[in-house]
């Protein structure tokens, strides 16, 4: 285990090696686990890049409203879905309808027509309502739901709650550990995400973070680059300053990660054990 977890950490221990490494150890491949001429050019420079601050941006506006919606609609899908068929008639034709949309999905280019038709390229809702209701989220919190004691509910509603009430002051604060997984799910899932800010939209500035660092790294591209900068880049390294732009990409998640952790597996083994 412990073999392992030093494999996993190797990358992310290298790449920030590199950023913090001189223009010619970084240039010449030098750099292994340990900064070779330590310096922080780099993060000065990537720090000063306009794109790269406004694509970091557009990604925290992302993550932030995108698992805010992603979770008020797995809570309220959920929770009906987890009721008995005599309370909610239907409860069985919804959970069909939402198997389906697991097991068949309408194809890239339709999903990109039906963005277009709404009016929505080029807009941070093409980056957030196609993914707004992820169904392995729903079936996981349906089960910690159905594993609470029914005769909360029951109490709650002969003291003449509502459902709504009833959702919101009891089920949702029993619900922590499964929530706090699933927005550690969602947080993880809009932070990453590259494809489909290459997809949905059409001008640069407009890219999540990913999407700018996908553009950068695997196609190399510079053009937005200003003359300034350029003349910086000549005392740094290209490989520096990309390690650091990495780095700092995934910083946001590795600092918000220690938080959740502790619910991580109590909320995914209590969502997913069926009696």
């Amino acid at each position: 285990m412990i073999l392992l977890s030093l494999l996993c950490m190797f990358p992310l221990v290298h790449v920030l090696a590199v950023s913090f490494s001189s223009n010619a150890a970084s240039s010449a491949g030098l750099v292994t686990l340990w900064p070779i001429g330590f310096n922080f050019k780099s993060y000065e420079f990537v720090m000063q890049n306009a794109e790269f601050l406004r694509s970091l941006g557009v990604s925290v506006q992302r993550v932030l409203l995108g698992s805010l919606i992603q979770m008020l609609l797995i809570v309220i899908t959920a929770y009906p879905l987890s009721m008995e068929a005599s309370r909610f008639r239907f409860r069985t034709a919804y959970a069909w309808y939402f198997l389906v949309t697991i097991l068949f999905g309408g194809g890239l280019i339709p999903t990109y027509m039906v963005i277009k038709d709404l009016g929505m390229l080029d807009t941070l809702w093409a980056l957030i309502v196609p993914s707004s209701v992820p169904v392995f989220s729903v079936v996981l919190l349906l089960n910690f739901y159905r594993g609470l004691p029914r005769e909360l509910e029951e109490a709650a509603f002969i003291d003449g709650a509502s459902l709504l009430r009833t959702l919101f002051s009891i089920i949702l604060p029993l619900s922590l550990p499964a929530i706090a997984t699933l927005l550690l799910f969602s947080m993880v899932g809009h932070w990453n995400a590259w494809f489909d800010g290459l997809l949905y939209m059409n001008r640069p500035e407009n890219y999540p973070l990913q999407s700018y660092l996908q553009t950068l790294i695997i196609n190399n591209d510079f053009k937005a680059t200003t003359a300034e900068e350029l003349q910086m880049l000549k005392s740094i390294s290209n490989r520096s300053v990309k390690a650091a732009q990495i780095f700092l990409g995934a910083l946001p998640i590795l600092l918000v990660y220690p938080f959740l952790q502790k619910y991580f597996m109590k909320g995914i083994v209590l969502g997913s054990v069926k009696e």
